[in-house]
């Protein structure tokens, strides 16, 4: 798992690289390197930002998904019921 991350980050940094020059070159300012790009603020607020979206929905799943079994929802059912007992009161 940590490969494919670090891959996929490495992924969002080319491409990203890639945009930023795009725009760097309309506007007619100088393109940067790799390295120029991955040590500026575009490249961490665009990781952030992303990596804030993927938290927050993660941790409201597992937040809600808690709080929702001890509370009894109909859709969860009782810790340690069989798979057929979902929607049946425990």
């Amino acid at each position: 798992m940590g490969t494919i991350f670090l891959l996929s980050w490495l992924v969002q940094s080319i491409a990203g690289r890639a945009a930023y020059n795009a725009q760097q070159l309309a506007q007619r300012e100088d393109v940067v390197s790799w390295t120029g790009y991955v040590t500026s603020a575009d490249f961490w607020n665009r990781s952030l930002q992303n990596w804030q979206s993927e938290f927050l929905a993660v941790a409201a799943m597992a937040v809600l998904s808690v709080y929702l079994r001890q509370r009894g929802s109909p859709e969860s059912k009782p810790v340690g019921a069989s798979h057929q007992a979902t929607g049946v009161e425990g």
